[in-house]
C-alpha cells in the first residue's frame, strides 16, 4: 500500500485516537460502577495502576523509540492501547480491569514521545509546531463525534464502547503498518548495537540534555506541578457538581445528569477546537516569547477557573468555570509540544519526552491521593482549591522561561 504524506497521516492518527478514546471514556465510569461494581477505593486503584505502569515504562520505551524506530513504537503502542480497551470491556471483573490498565498504560508509553518525535523529524521543528495545533483540533473533532456514538452503544450494552473503541485503535495500528513512513530517522547501526549499553547511553544523554538546559529544567518542574494538581481536578470536579449543585432543566426539558455531563463535554470540545484554530492562525510557533506569554496566561486562567469553580455557589457560574478551564487546558498541549520539541536534539527526543511523561505520572501518583484525602477530611471545595494552589507556580515559571528566551540553553 502507498505511504501517506506524514502530515496528513499524523492528523488522521490524531482524529482516530480522539474518536476511539472518547468512545471508551464517555461512559467508562458508568461501566466500572454498574457493570463491574467497583467501590471508591477500587476506582482509585484503577487509576493508580495505570499511572504506575506509565511511570515505570515511560523512559525505557522512549529509549527504544530513539534507538530502533519511532514508527514501530507508535504502531506497537496504538495496538496495545486498543487491546487494553477490549480486555476491560470483555469481562467486568476488578482484576481484569487492573490488567487492562497495565496493558493500555504500557501501550501508551510506546506512543508517548514517539509520535511527537516522529512527526518532528519528518517535517522539521518549524513546520511541526503548526501541525501540533492542527492535530489537537483533529483529536478534539474525533472526540466530539465519539460522544453520541458512545451514548448510543452504551444504551445497548455498557461494554460495547470498550469493544468498539478498542477495536478501532487496533485497526488504526494495522493501518499504520501499511501507510506510515519513516524517512528522516536513522536507527543505530545493527553491527554497532549493544542493547543494554545503548539503552543506558541514550538514557544518560537524555538526562544530560535536561540538566544542561536550564529551560528544560524549569519546564520539568512545571510538568511536576501539572501532574500534582491534575488528578485532584479530574477526579473531583464531577463530584463537586453532583454533591453541591442542583441540575436544572435543559431548554424546558428535564435533563439527566448524564445528559448534562455529555453536554459539558461536547461544549468543551467545541471550544477547544475553536481556541486551537485561533492559535493556529495567530501564534508563530517558533516565537518562544509569544508561546511562553500565552502559556503563562493560559495557566493563570486555569488556576482562576478552578478557584472560581470551587467557590461558586451558582450552577451557571460553575459550568462557565468548567468550560473555561477545559478550553484553556486543551489549548496548552500543542503549544507546549511545539516549544519543547525545539529544545531537544533529535537523537534523544523521544527519550526526553518520555522522561517528561514520567515526571507527570509521578506527580499524579503523589498529588491525587493527597488531594483526595484532603477532600475526605475538609470537603470537595477545599480539595479543588488546593489543586488550584498547586498549579499556581506554573504561570510564574512560564514568565521565567520567557525571560530566558534567546539566551544560550545552558545559561
Amino acid at each position: 500500500m502507498k505511504k501517506i504524506d506524514s502530515r496528513r497521516l499524523y492528523l488522521l492518527y490524531a482524529f482516530v485516537s480522539g474518536l476511539s478514546d472518547k468512545i471508551v471514556f464517555t461512559t467508562a465510569v458508568i461501566y466500572r460502577l454498574e457493570e463491574a461494581g467497583l467501590d471508591a477505593l477500587q476506582l482509585v486503584l484503577v487509576g493508580t495502576t495505570l499511572e504506575l505502569t506509565v511511570m515505570i515504562f515511560e523512559v525505557p520505551t522512549g529509549i527504544l523509540a530513539d534507538l530502533y524506530s519511532r514508527r514501530l513504537s507508535v504502531i506497537i503502542g496504538t495496538a496495545l492501547i486498543g487491546i487494553g480497551f477490549v480486555l476491560e470491556g470483555s469481562l467486568p471483573l476488578f482484576w481484569v480491569i487492573l490488567l487492562a490498565q497495565f496493558v493500555w498504560g504500557f501501550g501508551y508509553t510506546f506512543t508517548s514521545g514517539a509520535e511527537q518525535a516522529w512527526i518532528t523529524d519528518e517535517l522539521g521543528v518549524e513546520k511541526a509546531g503548526k501541525v501540533f495545533i492542527q492535530a489537537r483540533q483533529a483529536f478534539l473533532t474525533g472526540s466530539l463525534l465519539a460522544i453520541p456514538i458512545s451514548v448510543a452503544l452504551a444504551s445497548q450494552s455498557l461494554a460495547l464502547p470498550y469493544l468498539v473503541g478498542g477495536s478501532t485503535r487496533v485497526a488504526l495500528g494495522l493501518i499504520l503498518i501499511a501507510v506510515m513512513a519513516e524517512t528522516n530517522f536513522k536507527a543505530r547501526d545493527k553491527a554497532k548495537r549493544e542493547t543494554f549499553r545503548d539503552m543506558f547511553e541514550t538514557s544518560r544523554k537524555g538526562w544530560q540534555s535536561i540538566v544542561r538546559n536550564k529551560r528544560l529544567i524549569i519546564f520539568s518542574v512545571i510538568i511536576l506541578f501539572v501532574g500534582l494538581y491534575s488528578e485532584g481536578w479530574d477526579r473531583l470536579y464531577g463530584a463537586h457538581l453532583l454533591e453541591n449543585f442542583t441540575f436544572p432543566s435543559l431548554w424546558g426539558f428535564e435533563a439527566s445528569t448524564v445528559m448534562w455531563f455529555g453536554l459539558l463535554s461536547a461544549l468543551t470540545l467545541i471550544g477547544g477546537i475553536l481556541a486551537n484554530e485561533a492559535a493556529k492562525r495567530m501564534v508563530k510557533t517558533t516565537d518562544t516569547k509569544q508561546i511562553m506569554s500565552l502559556l503563562s496566561g493560559i495557566h493563570f486562567g486555569m488556576v482562576a477557573a478552578m478557584a472560581g469553580f470551587a467557590l461558586s455557589g451558582h450552577f451557571t457560574w460553575a459550568v462557565i468555570a468548567i468550560l473555561v478551564f477545559g478550553i484553556l487546558r486543551s489549548t496548552s498541549y500543542p503549544l507546549e509540544s511545539a516549544w519543547v520539541n525545539q529544545q531537544i536534539d533529535s537523537e534523544v527526543r523521544a527519550t526526553v519526552l518520555s522522561m517528561h511523561g514520567q515526571i507527570d505520572a509521578l506527580g499524579q501518583i503523589s498529588g491525587g491521593p493527597l488531594i483526595g484525602y484532603l477532600g475526605r477530611l475538609t470537603g470537595v471545595r477545599t480539595a479543588i482549591l488546593s489543586a488550584a494552589g498547586i498549579l499556581l507556580p506554573a504561570p510564574v515559571l512560564y514568565v521565567w522561561l520567557r525571560r530566558l528566551s534567546g539566551k544560550p540553553k545552558n545559561e
